[in-house]
């Protein structure tokens, strides 16, 4: 047989714990962005629980939506100016290799000293 326990007791057995636990008000919108998707979560009930100084969020409900993000890649200037200087071409044909070439300086290297 399974003993119920009251919510008080089980408030201090969390407080024993270094556990706390409590709801933040209001909250409009949760958004997690990843490095390829963004998800939104529109009304959600929110808690805090706090572990011993460690914050861990709990997000339940809500209406969710799911994009995909475009990735953009950013690359250095330094790594333009090398490949430019490597290879004795222009900074926009070594920014040009190194778009197609993903950012790879090695690639783009090889890529740019094979179109002589």
């Amino acid at each position: 047989m399974r003993r119920r326990v009251n919510p008080r007791e089980a408030k201090r057995m969390m407080q024993r714990m270094g556990l706390s636990m409590d709801a933040v008000q209001d909250v409009e919108q949760v958004t997690i962005k990843t490095s390829r998707k963004e998800i939104v979560i529109e009304k959600p009930e929110v808690a805090v629980i706090d572990i011993q100084g460690q914050k861990m969020f709990q997000v339940t409900g809500g209406k969710i939506t799911e994009k995909t993000v475009e990735q953009r890649l950013t690359i250095p200037e330094e790594d333009v100016r090398l490949v430019a200087d490597q290879t004795g071409r222009s900074i926009e044909e070594a920014r040009k290799a190194l778009e197609e070439c993903d950012g790879d300086l090695a690639k783009a290297i090889l890529l740019l000293q094979s179109k002589i």
